[in-house]
């Protein structure tokens, strides 16, 4: 797998998982969205540490900055 997440990218991902965390934790979102948001909180944070989208790949996307 190669690389195709840049820095910016990562950061965006996570911080956007922190925030539904928080928003689920405090009950701001509930239920099936709730649990749903959270799972795509997840897979952010899977794929910001891998540095490897899946769906970037049929769209041709790379936010690597190149040297």
């Amino acid at each position: 797998m190669k690389k195709n997440m840049g820095s910016v990218d990562k950061v965006i991902r996570i911080l956007v998982a922190v925030v539904i965390a928080i928003l689920f934790f405090t009950h701001v979102i509930e239920g099936t969205l709730g649990i749903v948001l959270m799972v795509l909180a997840g897979v952010f944070v899977l794929v910001s540490l891998i540095g490897f989208c899946p769906l970037y790949l049929p769209f041709g996307l790379n936010t690597v900055k190149k040297k």
